[in-house]
Parts: C-alpha cells; structure tokens; sequence
C-alpha cells in the first residue's frame, strides 16, 4: 500500500456571520489522500469544498480536527502543498518566466534551480512564450503558467481549487489533458475542487461528494476505468448518471422526522 499523503481526521470548521452568529462550514471531516493519488472533490456551492482545500493548504485552520501530510500535521501554508487557484494569480508585472521562477526566489533557492525554469515551461506547453506577460497571453496560458509556479517547487501534493471554472470548453478541454499529462510524469498527488462532474470523472481515481452546509462527506466513489476516457462512452455515461443522483440525494433537504 502507499503512504498516506494527506490526512484529514474528525475537522470541523466553523466561522461567525455578521451578526456574530456562527456558522458551520464543515462538520467531522475525515478524508485520506493517498501518495500519487487523483481526487475531486465535488457539490454544491456553499458545501465547503474550497474551505477543505485551503485547510489542507494551511491557509485557515480548523476548530476541532487534525490535518497531515506525512504523518505532520499541517499549520501553515508550505511549498509542500501547492495550491492553483480559480483564478491564474500571477503578477502582472511580471512575464511567465518570471512568474514561474518566483517561488524559487522567494525561496531564495533560484540560483541553484534556475535550470527547472525552462523544464517546467515546457512540462506546461508554454516554451515560446517565456518572455510574454499576464495581458499577452490566454486564459488557459495563464492557468498553465500557474500550475508550473506551483509544480516548480515539487510539492508533495497540488491542490487545485476550480483552475478551469472560468474557462471554454475547448481551453477546459486542453487543460485537463495538460494536467493528466503532469501527472502522470511526475506522480504528483492532486486533490481538485471542480463543480464540473464530467471533470470530475475524466482525471479523478476517486471521487468525494459533500453535502451541503454543514459540508459532510456523504459517499466515495471509485473511477475504476482506466485512462484515456472517453466522455461519450458507457462507462462514462453511466458513472455521470450514478453521481449526477447522488449529488441531487446529497444536496436535497433532510425529511421530517416523526415519532408516533
């Protein structure tokens, strides 16, 4: 068996409305992610899909609960965990080169991985466009650019909160192979958040669906079919269908409950 990858273990997530009441964003999470694992986390808006994420980033920290990459627990944000986010972030005085080597400067480790720079441009299709800016280039350049700014630190597992939400479906489409291509060269473990189930399906080895607020894991399902997958075939057709009713159970409002 692999070594587990991230941990998450009884989290609970709770902020407080403008009228100071609280607010329940996650109850009792427990979630394994397993070293070079594909997992999408899917629901509806509101569930607390990207409150996990940036749990598990370190950007916010839980009420009750634990979180752990390998066995450590998590209370910050880490190059360990790369984090893409809905939109691409990248500095806009910046060209993509630049962009991409801005970890590593901020880590001041560039000198010595200046080397990586190129290979991660053309690990994300971007070669030729090195010395372009944000403006000059696509949305999905601009996502791929993102995703090498994250991947150049060899985090042990990339979090991806919806990176292709704001795409057509062409660049959507394109991306998504980029990103199955990355991973499997470099086995990376990727946990994405996406609203898309087809999405969900064509990268994932698993998928996780939350209910709505208080966010739960209502069910995991298993992607058994193996890659490339096609979108129109029964395979695929039919797993859509399973979570496209699971989805609608787990979103629906709880029934009355009677005692006689």
């Amino acid at each position: 068996m692999s070594k587990n990858a991230v941990e998450v273990t009884g989290v609970t997530r709770i902020y407080t409305d403008v009228h100071g009441n609280p607010l329940e964003a996650l109850r009792d999470i427990n979630l394994t992610v397993n070293e070079g694992e594909f997992v999408s986390i899917i629901g509806s808006s509101g569930c607390g899909k990207t409150t996990l994420l940036r749990l598990i980033a370190g950007l916010d920290r839980p009420q009750a609960g634990t979180l752990t990459l390998n066995g450590e627990i998590i209370e910050k944000p880490s190059p360990e965990r790369g984090y893409v986010f809905q939109q691409h972030g990248l500095f806009p005085w910046l060209t993509v080169e630049k962009n991409i080597a801005a970890g590593l400067k901020a880590r001041r480790i560039y000198r010595q991985h200046k080397g990586d720079v190129s290979e991660y441009l053309n690990l994300v299709g971007l070669e030729g466009f090195e010395r372009s800016y944000p403006h000059q280039i696509s949305g999905g350049m601009a996502q791929r650019a993102a995703i090498a700014r994250s991947l150049i630190n060899r985090p042990a597992v990339l979090l991806l909160d919806e990176p292709m939400g704001a795409l057509d479906s062409f660049t959507r489409a394109d991306l998504q192979d980029k990103l199955l291509e990355i991973w499997k060269a470099n086995g990376t473990t990727m946990i994405l958040v996406t609203h898309d189930v087809d999405e969900a399906i064509y990268l994932s080895d698993r998928i996780v669906i939350m209910t709505p607020r208080p966010g739960k894991i209502s069910e995991e399902l298993i992607v058994d079919f193996p890659h490339p997958r096609h979108r129109g075939g029964v395979e695929f057709l039919n797993l859509r269908r399973v979570i496209l009713e699971k989805l609608h159970l787990a979103s629906a409002r709880p029934q009355p409950e009677y005692t006689i």
